[in-house]
């Protein structure tokens, strides 16, 4: 007898053939879609991979981050300082950053992983706030009020306005497609059941054999290598940087945490569905000003209490849908006998 782990066929065939679907028609946008549109797809597409990079930390690993804009930051101003500084081309920046983020998240994470629960929290954000201040120190990039990218540079994106607003799109669409391939990949692999024990009970998943501190370590620094990529890329889009934007708690934490908890955590289709509520929202209501926090507040209130596993988890409970199935299923397999006919 054989046995076999599937995830669900029809799960991975749906998913799968969506997302292709998805991916095709966003990858015409700048053909059917005006400048603000583009603008506006290349945001959620940031967010979507934010929400989904902060969920494989908290919702898979157990890694609460309040302090994930510090890679944010990081990757936008290790751009620019690549861009102003040295002369490198801004495109090429983005991955640069995203390994110098990486690099530097090693020490980070050595540090950081001696601390255990609120304290790890606690910690993340003060990095983030150090590299704050670090940033606002450094005289080549505008100290505390920050620089803006000069023209030629911006120029060498591409000549024209339209061809660079058409390229900075499709990077931003290849981003967080590869983002949420990662993430899938990952789940699905051996290093996802591990994940998972870990963060239901790591001093049981170590006991087990699962090498605990080696993969946390491996997760943090991913996560901070894609982070500072989406970072990076979403600067380059604004062609401006402060400390203040580039670490801003509320913009790249605070609402991260809002989308991937009223979306469903420890679920892949979680961010998306929370990040396409958060929008909805703000179009709405971002013209009331603070009441408009006010009321993202209120949300996230009675969705915890209505869903505590988020709208997706909710839909998953009662209808069983799933995008991206991650349940193993098995199922064993009675051999074939064969018969020689004489």
């Amino acid at each position: 007898m054989t046995v076999r782990v599937v995830f669900g066929t029809r799960g991975n065939w749906f998913g799968a053939a969506l997302g292709a679907i998805a991916f095709t028609g966003l990858a015409a946008a700048p053909w059917w879609g005006g400048r603000d549109d583009l603008r506006l797809l290349a945001e959620i597409y940031a967010y979507v991979a934010l929400a989904s990079l902060w969920n494989l930390l908290a919702g898979f690993s157990g890694l609460v981050s309040v302090g994930q804009q510090a890679y944010v930051g990081l990757g936008a101003y290790i751009l620019f300082a690549l861009a102003i500084v040295f002369g490198v081309s801004p495109l090429w920046s983005i991955p640069l950053a995203g390994l110098a983020a990486a690099a530097l998240s090693i020490p980070v994470a050595l540090l950081m992983f001696r601390l255990r629960g609120h304290y790890f929290a606690i910690g993340t954000w003060i990095i983030a706030e150090v590299f704050r201040l670090t940033a606002s120190q450094i005289s080549a990039l505008g100290g505390g009020s920050g620089t803006s990218l000069p023209a030629a540079m911006v120029i060498a994106i591409a000549p024209t306005r339209e061809l660079r607003d058409f390229t900075m799109y499709w990077i931003a669409l290849v981003l967080v497609a590869a983002v949420l391939v990662l993430i899938v990949l990952l789940l699905r692999s051996r290093y996802g059941l591990a994940l998972k024990a870990i963060r239901d009970a790591e001093l049981a998943a170590s006991c087990s054999g699962v090498d605990v501190y080696r993969i946390k370590f491996l997760v943090y620094v991913v996560t901070a290598l894609a982070t500072a990529m989406i970072g990076a890329l979403v600067f380059l889009q604004k062609l401006r940087i402060s400390p203040d934007a580039a670490f801003s708690v509320n913009d790249w934490t605070a609402f991260v945490i809002f989308i991937t908890v009223i979306g469903g955590i420890g679920r892949i289709e979680g961010p998306i569905v929370g990040t396409l509520i958060f929008f909805a929202l703000r179009q709405t209501l971002a013209d009331l000003g603070t009441i408009y926090l006010m009321l993202l507040g209120l949300v996230a209130i009675v969705v915890m209490l209505a869903a505590p596993k988020g709208i997706w988890g909710m839909v998953v409970d009662r209808l069983g849908w799933q995008l991206f199935p991650l349940e193993r299923t098995v199922l064993s397999e009675e051999p074939r006998v064969r018969k020689r006919l004489s």
